[in-house]
């Protein structure tokens, strides 16, 4: 029994420390095995005011907004987190997915989605990465896709042609190509400033055929932190904890000095069993006169 105590306790032990030093994230967190960082994005996402609820001075009541400048359209986007805005008419997308939307820009009285909401931020490489997918169908008519032009003695011309017949005839009523939709790709950097806004969203650029679009959002939860926030156990937890290891240490060394220094056995081998062993005859005694 000498030889099980310390293992048991061990195993406790090693629980513990595993419960403590878990890398599992919550939505809209990840963890960096790079730099040993956690970063969470969910400072930065825009929730909808509850009806019974009064704005504070912090409190947005809309979501990220995003300048398009030369592209002749802004966008508003949410991170983590479908936008507040209430959407309607969305082009392409079904009637139940419209509430689902992260990402959207206005255009000639239509309204586009750019992705669906997701809360799965990645690292790829060092770059801190969101993305979103299954927005409005792309349109292979944009006016921004132009053609290539082609050089003096081009053999490709000839090779087009050749496409062009062999697509011809592969077209078939079985044959229809999949439905090619937007995506946005939103990138995040560390803002060191922490006097400046929550998060500031800028439009990087978009695809020739209007199908990607890029962000970048700097903000202070683009930094990252030493630890998992909400990971480390609280004051009851650990209380919690402490007592679990002294009531094992307690029980199996009480069995282990009963059975190896004093030759008890069965119900005499749990320490103090006369003391216990009064206690329960006591309470039993009461409940019969009563």
């Amino acid at each position: 029994m000498r030889h099980h105590l310390p293992a048991a306790l061990l195993a406790l032990l090693s629980s513990t420390a595993y419960a403590a030093d878990s890398k599992e994230t919550k939505p809209c967190q990840v963890y960096n095995p790079t730099n040993g960082k956690f970063y969470d994005l969910n400072p930065i996402t825009v929730q909808p005011l509850q009806d019974h609820k009064k704005a504070h001075k912090d409190d947005r009541t809309e979501s990220w907004h995003a300048r398009g400048y030369d592209y002749e359209t802004n966008f508003t986007l949410n991170f983590c987190a479908p936008v507040i805005e209430k959407l309607e008419d969305v082009v392409g997308v079904k009637e139940e997915l419209w509430k689902n939307v992260s990402a959207f820009y206005r255009q000639n009285d239509k309204t586009y989605s750019i992705g669906q909401a997701s809360s799965e931020p990645i690292f790829r490489g060092r770059k801190l990465l969101l993305n979103y997918t299954d927005g409005s169908p792309c349109d292979s008519s944009s006016p921004r896709l132009l053609p290539r032009k082609l050089k003096d003695h081009d053999d490709d011309d000839d090779d087009d042609d050749e496409d062009h017949d062999d697509r011809k005839h592969d077209k078939s009523p079985s044959h229809k190509e999949p439905t090619r939709r937007k995506s946005s790709l939103i990138t995040f950097a560390c803002e060191h400033d922490s006097l400046a806004a929550k998060a500031h969203l800028s439009f990087l650029g978009a695809s020739p055929d209007e199908c990607t679009y890029f962000f970048e959002a700097r903000s202070t939860a683009a930094c990252g932190g030493a630890i998992a926030p909400q990971q480390s156990l609280g004051p009851g937890g650990v209380f919690g904890v402490i007592a679990l290891i002294a009531a094992a240490v307690y029980v199996l060394g009480g069995i282990a000095y009963q059975r190896t220094v004093m030759h008890q056995r069965g119900w005499r081998q749990l320490p103090n069993y006369n003391l216990w062993a009064g206690i329960f005859g006591f309470v039993s005694v009461s409940n019969m006169r009563l």
